[in-house]
């Protein structure tokens, strides 16, 4: 897949343009940022929290026209009132293609997009959402999806997945972005990052750089526990 064919390529934002007493302010890694540029199918952003990965993601969702809690571009309504500012200075660059489909996906509002879904008389795998398990309702949503090109935008998809069901979601994003359709997704999964092909940006203090999975906090972390986890929890919990 092309940079041309890529639904989202760059977004470039003016962050003069946000009002000073926005807390985006307080946000180092954002306060700098000028420009991000997609090359791949799939990208990740990870940071610690607070780092404004979630901030980024749902800007961009935004500025491309989800709706802010979360659903697909048809999806208008509205549960709590949020500072938008980050979005209303971000300037999108799309591809030559439209999207056949789209999808914004944020774990702490899938219940409002769930909501949403059943009185607009959605059913997904046959169910309505409600009618599932927050994991199996989120499969189910993505799986309608999988034979349609479209952007996909993603913030913490593992909240709502056991690791066996994140290794599911790993192939369905793996099959779709083959076939054209396009990821970013802010996640601390050491099981989503590690996708073959895909960008992974770190976002810290210091801005924005490209890393592998093997260098993220969480796949360190990750690996510390399981390869040490006698000494670390007799260290923890024996003291």
């Amino acid at each position: 897949m092309d940079k041309a064919s890529l639904f989202i390529r760059e977004c470039k934002f003016s962050f003069d343009a946000v009002p000073a007493d926005s807390y985006l302010h307080s946000i180092k890694a954002l306060r700098s940022l000028e420009k991000l540029t997609f090359e791949n199918p799939v990208t990740f952003f990870v940071g610690e929290n607070g780092s404004g990965k979630s901030t980024l993601i749902e800007s961009l969702a935004v500025a491309y026209g989800f709706n802010a809690e979360g659903g697909t571009l048809n999806y208008h309504f509205s549960t709590y009132a949020e500072d938008y500012a980050l979005a209303s200075a971000s300037h999108i660059v799309k591809g030559i293609h439209r999207p056949q489909a789209g999808y914004f996906f944020r774990a702490e509002s899938f219940f409002n997009v769930a909501t949403a879904a059943e009185r607009y008389g959605k059913k997904y795998g046959g169910k309505h959402l409600h009618r599932q398990s927050h994991g199996e309702s989120f499969l189910s949503f993505f799986q309608e999806f999988s034979s349609r090109r479209g952007i996909y935008l993603m913030d913490e998809p593992e909240a709502a997945l056991s690791p066996q069901r994140q290794l599911t979601l790993l192939l369905i994003i793996a099959e779709m972005a083959k076939t054209g359709s396009q990821f970013i997704i802010a996640t601390h999964s050491p099981i989503l990052l590690g996708l073959p092909g895909a960008d992974i940006i770190k976002i810290s203090e210091t801005g924005f750089s490209p890393c592998r999975n093997e260098d993220t906090e969480s796949y360190q972390l990750t690996k510390m526990v399981l390869e040490n986890r006698e000494r670390l929890f007799s260290k923890l919990f024996d003291e």
